[in-house]
């Protein structure tokens, strides 16, 4: 049975104000209730099946809200992850996400994406969670990033990869033990090694 507006508000309230079509209706919310929603200015359409409480502030990161809502299964990584962990002066010019291997890339009308396909092994490796205007999204830790970075130099540019280094490095908690240990699950600890051991 369809639940009321007021309480269809509340469920999307608690989920953090942004809500997928399918997750509403899972919920118990019927399409006519949100789109009913939506036609009152209650919701606005975010992209494609994605809607957000209107009254909330305007998005901080609203390509990477878009991604956590349309993809599910992605995980911020390299360019994207350095820029949030404040390991680069580079601004990426689209989202990139780790998939799983064999995973198809999504397409968002609205966001750039570049999609990575990550083994199983390391997609698993060194997630934590990025919480920004009331939802979040998986994104690789500092050091699975920089190992990352260095496993994808060739497309990346080794002078990113070393300038996250050398960012990194500067903090008070830094290990790089931990790098190896992710460079390690990439398979490139002994082309890491020698710049590892350079910042020392």
């Amino acid at each position: 049975m369809a639940i009321a507006r007021d309480k269809a508000l509340g469920i999307i309230q608690a989920r953090g104000g942004t809500i997928r079509t399918s997750d509403a209706i899972a919920q118990g919310i019927h399409p006519r209730t949100l789109y009913g929603l939506r036609d009152s200015g209650e919701l606005e359409r975010l992209d494609r099946g994605i809607y957000r409480l209107a009254h909330l502030p305007p998005l901080g990161d609203p390509d990477i809200a878009l991604v956590a809502g349309r993809v599910p299964q992605a995980v911020l990584c390299l360019v994207s992850a350095l820029a949030v962990h404040g390991l680069t002066t580079q601004i990426p010019h689209s989202v990139h996400i780790a998939l799983p291997r064999g995973t198809r890339p999504p397409r968002l009308s609205s966001v750039p994406i570049t999609a990575y396909q990550f083994s199983e092994r390391s997609y698993q490796a060194g997630v934590q969670r990025y919480s920004f205007d009331g939802g979040g999204i998986p994104i690789f830790s500092p050091e699975k990033t920089i190992a990352d970075c260095f496993k994808y130099r060739n497309k990346l540019g080794l002078d990113l990869t070393l300038e996250a280094l050398a960012n990194y490095r500067r903090r008070k908690k830094a290990s790089l033990a931990t790098i190896l240990k992710f460079a390690e699950v990439n398979r490139v600890a002994k082309p890491i090694r020698p710049y590892l051991e350079a910042v020392r």
